[in-house]
């Protein structure tokens, strides 16, 4: 008599062989393998155009007290002034000494920070696809970091601080504080800078990936030029810079897990599933063949 395997048990392998497939069907894993590699420039642009736009609204949705932000400045201006770093309006006093050089400042304020960073990610995109993902993502968590400091604490800058410390750039042709700028500018986010948080993840992918001594010469020297657009136009302490700074490495290695396990996933999907082998069939005895042999034994 040959014994069949049961019908459940088979079932039961097949269901075990399709796991590790449902479970990297979950929310999480489906936003890792997204993350971790590069989609068509289109894709792209409109994931981080509609990404970073929620952020910005939602950056604009979380301003502080007034009060609160202002004395959160007074305590990041008596810091530095203990450590002795306190040193915002002497680079304001030195740069409006050359006549131009603070309007030169402002615009690069309004426009380095993003244009130089969409640069980087379609020059990414395009000519060092292999890394474009993990930068795209470090800029993407980047600024969901800051959005915590935001909130957790917010901060006037220099210029709303009454510290002496001038508002240049609304001194030129955008006001930062009126009109349709001021319904989507949080002023009470000085903390972190993501000027500086973006430049130097900027920096970072071109130190690496620049190819010539040029590029990587004005890759270096970005941050600080941006740390002085940030300083002398009255945007931000030197707090503010180093707190930038701290959410670019924070976010480096988050974005590095996450393509790491993003690609983990996708490798162990792309592979065949097992097939599911039916149970050995085993052949079995009838208990009566037996009983002959076991009287032969007991005599």
């Amino acid at each position: 008599m040959i014994a069949q395997p049961h019908p459940q048990l088979v079932g039961a392998a097949a269901k075990v062989d399709r796991a590790p497939r449902s479970l990297g069907s979950l929310a999480p894993a489906r936003v890792a393998r997204w993350l971790s590699v590069r989609h068509s420039l289109v894709t792209e642009a409109v994931a981080v155009l509609g990404l970073y736009t929620t952020y910005e609204v939602a950056r604009g949705l979380v301003v502080g007290d007034r009060r609160v932000a202002v004395d959160h400045a007074q305590t990041v201006a008596s810091l530095e002034r203990r450590l002795h770093l306190f040193v915002e309006p002497n680079v304001q006093h030195a740069a409006r000494a050359l006549p131009g050089l603070l309007t030169l400042l402002g615009d690069a304020y309004l426009t380095l920070h993003l244009s130089v960073t969409a640069a980087l990610l379609l020059w990414l995109h395009q000519r060092r696809p292999a890394v474009f993902a993990r930068t795209r993502t470090t800029l993407l968590l980047a600024s969901a970091l800051a959005l915590i400091g935001f909130v957790a604490f917010p901060t006037a800058p220099p210029r709303l601080a009454g510290l002496g410390i001038a508002d240049t750039v609304s001194d030129g042709h955008v006001d930062l504080n009126k009109g349709l700028v001021s319904t989507l500018y949080n002023p009470y986010a000085a903390v972190p800078s993501m000027h500086v948080g973006y430049a130097l993840i900027v920096a970072a992918a071109l130190l690496r990936y620049g190819g010539t001594r040029t590029v990587r010469f004005a890759a270096a020297a970005y941050p600080l030029l941006v740390l002085l657009v940030i300083v002398a136009t009255g945007n931000h302490f030197l707090f503010d810079a180093a707190t930038g700074a701290l959410v670019a490495m924070l976010a480096y290695p988050m974005a590095a897990t996450i393509s790491k396990a993003g690609k983990t996933d996708t490798l162990e999907r792309s592979r065949p599933a097992a097939p599911v082998h039916r149970l050995p069939q085993v052949a079995t005895a009838n208990v009566r063949d037996l009983q002959p042999v076991e009287e032969e034994l007991a005599a």
